[in-house]
């Protein structure tokens, strides 16, 4: 009997770690705990995706709340401790690169418990990213490395890091896109807000170098206001970005812009939907540079850097900093029709969930 704690603790991880519960489910020889640390907390971005995406109700919830990185990171780490004490499990699987995988992750390590590291080796070489800390310091401490495309083995080995522990599997997010596709064509969000396929773009914003400075977080809303004129813009509000747009005084602004479409944060299937009926993307997210690649509709992500090169060079991203020019040149043309296509990298064919669970039978029995 393996024994495997698996940790989530925001909307992406929520994603990635469906298939792998689904996986595991399969086999007798493997006992599962799912934790949820709680970084992300409110219901919408946390037990709609449990519900949208069929995962069990978590077996422990550490309820940690907002906070800053490293109070936030301090307090999984001493409720996940305590965890691994009662539990003792052979493994800890941590996924993405939030607070809570590097928390888990070390915390696994410190109490001698082996560590796997789903989504491993991505870099967007960018220091001054939160994420880019988790990424490196959870790879390095990690005794199961997957990664998700070529360029997270190239990196690994860059650093150092042993072969042998590195397993190029695929994308878990695209295991779950591929098997909800379906049933997200089933959501009514485009009747809800009143939208036609094909006639308005998405946005989704979040990251601290564009919405925790009033200067950055105004300079895109004009930008947004720019575009809107030409396309109606839907805008799932971040918890974090709402809290800014109230502080800084700038909510106003952007409701006077009339074709910029406000909702609160959409459970995955609408969200889906949402994404796969529209004209483009624009976002400073992740894992929608490699969903929109997977569905084929253009992504304009507003950052100076991406962990996911592969977007760019096989995919539908187009990577555009928030260069106020560029940027409205490249909707410009999205606007008018411009055909934009990619290719689905290798491995993201909704059997990465299978491929690592497989090599951990084989490692551990």
């Amino acid at each position: 009997m393996i024994k495997i704690v698996s940790v989530v603790g925001t909307r992406p991880n929520f994603i990635k770690v469906a298939p792998l519960v689904e996986e595991m489910n399969k086999y007798k020889e493997i006992k599962q705990i799912l934790v949820h640390t709680g970084q992300h907390y409110d219901k919408s971005m946390s037990k709609t995706f449990f519900d949208n995406l069929g995962i069990p109700k978590p077996d422990i919830n550490l309820g940690v709340g907002s906070a800053s990185d490293a109070t936030q990171t301090a307090k999984i780490m001493l409720k996940f401790e305590r965890v691994l004490y009662k539990e003792k499990p052979d493994l800890a699987i941590v996924v993405g690169d939030v607070n809570s995988t590097l928390a888990a992750a070390i915390t696994a390590k410190k109490c001698g418990i082996k560590v796997a590291h789903v989504e491993a080796g991505l870099r967007s070489f960018d220091i001054t990213m939160p994420e880019e800390i988790n990424r490196i310091l959870t790879d390095h401490i990690s005794d199961f490395l997957f990664t998700t495309e070529e360029s997270g083995n190239k990196n690994l080995k860059n650093e150092g890091i042993e072969g042998s522990k590195v397993f190029f599997v695929g994308n878990v997010m695209i295991d779950t896109l591929l098997s909800h596709k379906k049933r997200s064509e089933k959501s009514k969000i485009l009747s809800k807000l009143k939208l036609n396929k094909n006639n308005y773009a998405v946005l989704t914003l979040h990251r601290p170098s564009n919405v925790d400075n009033k200067k950055s977080l105004n300079y895109i809303l004009e930008i947004l206001n720019k575009i809107q004129q030409k396309i109606k813009i839907v805008f799932p509000v971040h918890p974090r970005t709402s809290k800014n747009l109230k502080h800084y005084n700038l909510l106003n602004k952007i409701k006077n812009s009339k074709n910029i479409i406000l909702t609160e944060p959409l459970g995955y299937l609408d969200f889906l939907s949402l994404m796969s009926n529209s004209k483009f993307v624009i976002t400073d997210s992740g894992g929608i540079q490699e969903e929109t690649t997977v569905l084929q509709v253009p992504c304009v992500t507003i950052r100076n850097n991406t962990e996911r090169p592969v977007t760019i060079k096989q995919g539908t991203n187009m990577l555009v900093s928030t260069d106020k020019a560029k940027i409205l040149e490249v909707c410009s043309k999205l606007i008018k029709g411009t055909n934009f296509k990619g290719k689905i990298h290798k491995f993201w064919d909704g059997k990465a969930a299978k491929r690592i669970v497989d090599i951990l039978l084989k490692k551990f029995n």
